[in-house]
């Protein structure tokens, strides 16, 4: 059987782009996709930030330098994964017109290692398994985002692209603080009520069998709380992603079947093919993606990191660092949802670039003035909040402007793959940061240097999105 090769020309320059001005809005296609995430945003925001990683570097699994360390490590180690399969992963899913089905699994399986945290009980021992199940989850969460994303010129026009991304990230960060409140108040705090401290074997008395002392009840994440909320957060996953892929299916991209059977070695060789010819046909967009992967990395660090500064440095309890979620939500999702109509308005570049000049000089503020106490962090944490989700946003609906019309997954493939490609400089520079604290201070808690390094990334990426341009004047002149 004879196989046709199609040109470069052929591959990727199909006439138009995929946003169509003229295309109507479907509200609920928009309100489904949108959905998906509110319903995944518990692993950013209860897992990755402001309650599973803040149980994970407390004392009960070992020094605090050392578990903000391998926190770091660990979150280096999944980028590079990130960076590695989402290229292969995402071409595979262009080639067998299995984006939404892909995105069941990754959604399910998401869920699954959700659940499974349930079992990291607060001991040194369950470091480990705890870290590598948080890194595995990462990637899962981030090739699933590619899936999402590709979607986005499906369920919006030209005209207001701007607007629904930044109601689908609006929306994330709204399921954030709902999920984030029910289940300190539901599960978290009643953890807490019942008794169960650091020892996950107690009697019906409350007595510590290693002691033989009465348990006090103490305020914080003491072990059953947060893994019972681990398992609520499973179940929000899999409850509020289901209308999703009920209204919206896989759709059939032209042309894909001439790329089946690859493997792994031919997807990296299609990989370098791409930007070729994307180099060839859409050159902003690959100086785009090279800008943005430092950006964004800095962005993704800045949530990572933030509940963890905050309760090392700046001695947040475990209470008052999910009160702080609660409102940094509330902040970031306002504000993702205003900056989405003015994206439409003046740009996303213009967004962006804002975004990040706030977004350094807040963090700027908060090494600064870190022995100002909790105030310092409450009013630089809210300024960073307010500009992290609209810099997120603009930054995919810039790129969804210059996508050719049916390879929305390809290029929102390679937008993860370069994002990813320097995932580990954020938690990196956070992780070196931190040891030349150490080293500098003599400090066991040197946690605040971590900031110089997210800075480093921003300052990073705000130089190279000066090189970028306003996307094309036909892009433009499409979504106009």
């Amino acid at each position: 059987m004879s196989t046709t090769t199609a040109s470069p020309e052929e591959t990727l320059a199909s006439p138009g782009l995929a946003l169509d001005s003229a295309k109507p809005t479907s509200g609920k296609k928009v309100l489904s996709w949108a959905l998906w995430d509110w319903g995944t945003q518990p692993y950013n925001t209860i897992v990755i930030t402001f309650v599973f990683a803040v149980y994970l570097v407390g004392e009960e699994f070992g020094s605090k330098n050392y578990t903000s360390q391998a926190l770091g490590l660990t979150t280096s180690i999944a980028g590079v994964f990130v960076a590695l399969l989402a290229p292969v992963l995402g071409q595979n899913a262009d080639r067998n017109n299995s984006t939404m089905r892909d995105l069941r699994w990754y959604t399910w399986g998401l869920a699954g290692l959700t659940a499974l945290l349930f079992f990291i009980k607060p001991s040194p021992s369950f470091l480990i398994p705890g870290l590598a199940l948080l890194a595995i989850g990462t990637v899962i969460s981030e090739i699933a985002q590619v899936s999402n994303n590709s979607v986005l010129d499906e369920v919006a026009s030209g005209r207001n692209v701007g607007r629904i991304s930044g109601f689908g990230w609006g929306m994330g960060y709204m399921g954030g603080i709902v999920s984030l409140l029910l289940f300190n108040f539901g599960l978290i705090a009643a953890g807490n009520f019942m008794g169960i401290s650091s020892y996950d074997s107690v009697t019906a008395g409350g007595i510590d069998p290693a002691t033989g002392e009465e348990i006090l009840i103490q305020e914080g994440f003491n072990g059953l709380g947060v893994r019972l909320t681990m398992l609520g957060s499973a179940v929000w996953i899999l409850l509020f992603t289901l209308p999703m892929f009920i209204s919206i299916q896989d759709r059939h991209i032209p042309g894909a079947e001439k790329h089946k059977g690859l493997g792994v070695v031919g997807s990296y060789v299609e990989l370098v093919r791409s930007i070729g010819r994307l180099w060839k046909i859409s050159r902003q967009t690959v100086v785009f993606l090279v800008a943005s992967a430092f950006f964004r990395d800095g962005l993704n660090a800045i949530f990572s990191f933030g509940a963890v500064i905050a309760s090392l440095t700046f001695g947040f309890s475990p209470g008052e660092v999910i009160i702080f979620g609660a409102a940094a939500n509330i902040v970031a999702g306002v504000a993702t949802m205003l900056f989405g109509l003015l994206d439409d308005k003046i740009g996303p570049r213009k967004v962006i670039l804002t975004s990040l000049v706030f977004l350094i000089a807040m963090a700027t503020a908060v090494f600064l003035l870190h022995d100002g106490g909790k105030t310092v962090f409450w009013i630089a944490g809210m300024g960073l909040c307010l500009f992290v989700g609209p810099a997120q946003s603009a930054s995919r609906s810039y790129l969804a402007r210059l996508i050719p019309a049916g390879h929305a997954g390809e290029v929102f493939g390679l937008y993860a793959t370069t994002g990813r490609a320097v995932s580990f400089l954020a938690p990196a520079c956070y992780t070196v940061a931190i040891a030349i604290g150490a080293s500098v201070t003599g400090s066991d808690n040197a946690t605040h240097w971590g900031i110089l390094g997210i800075i480093f990334v921003l300052i990073l990426g705000f130089a190279a999105m000066l090189v970028v341009k306003d996307p094309d004047a036909d892009a433009m002149l499409a979504s106009a």
